[in-house]
């Protein structure tokens, strides 16, 4: 066990953005959640009940970037939440596992951009693409629709994600459904599925603009 998790504090580090990508480009700080071991065994776990996975890290090859808003909270108190390693206050996806949802990265309605997780270690964000996704909240949500600083730097750190993994799709939550009985989806239970609407399709449509050239799919 110790070894598992010193490979990982090591993938942690190795995958750590730059703190300045130049002088025009947003800061990415570190906010890293724990690593500990409950959270290795339930992401071990959930990979291999939902997709059939096994491995002996939970890592990823990330294929896709999925955007997300928190409806609620601040930046702190997302962080917060998202740093216990069991879930809590989701009756509707109890069922599906313990995990506690979360993410690789969160952005503030300011623009401001924090690591979470290693951009390759699994988080429990978008039902039956999580073995293949990067997920990004951000804060905000249907009353408090995201900022221009928000398109900005979502399209910031999808450019240098794209630039380090092979990444073919760009997608909202709202439009994870689609994905639904192609090759991508791996959850294993047909009925386990939620309606979402974020990140909002104003937001997509802005940041689609943005990134136009890096030419991503979102759809299969």
């Amino acid at each position: 066990m110790k070894s598992i998790s010193l490979i990982l504090i090591l993938l942690f580090f190795t995958n750590f953005i730059p703190a300045q990508m130049s002088t025009s480009s947003p800061i990415i700080r570190q906010r890293p959640i724990k690593l500990d071991q409950k959270r290795i065994d339930l992401s071990l776990e959930y990979m291999k009940m939902h997709y059939g996975i096994i491995q002996k890290e939970p890592t990823i090859v990330p294929k896709m970037i999925v955007l997300h808003y928190t409806e609620g909270g601040t930046l702190e108190s997302n962080i917060q939440y998202f740093k216990a390693p069991y879930l809590s206050s989701r009756p509707d996806l109890t069922d599906g596992s313990n995990l506690n949802v979360s993410a690789q990265f969160i952005i503030d309605r300011d623009g401001s951009i924090y690591q979470l997780l290693p951009s390759n270690f699994f988080a429990r964000h978008t039902i039956g693409l999580n073995y293949c996704a990067i997920g990004v909240e951000n804060i905000g949500g249907s009353k408090n629709p995201l900022t221009a600083a928000q398109v900005n730097a979502n399209a910031y750190l999808i450019r240098y994600l794209s630039e380090k993994y092979p990444i073919e799709y760009l997608i909202g939550h709202s439009e994870y459904f689609i994905f639904r009985n192609t090759r991508l989806w791996k959850d294993k239970n047909p009925n386990y599925y939620t309606q979402k609407f974020d990140p909002g399709e104003e937001f997509m449509q802005q940041l689609r603009a943005k990134v136009q050239d890096l030419h991503l799919k979102n759809q299969p």
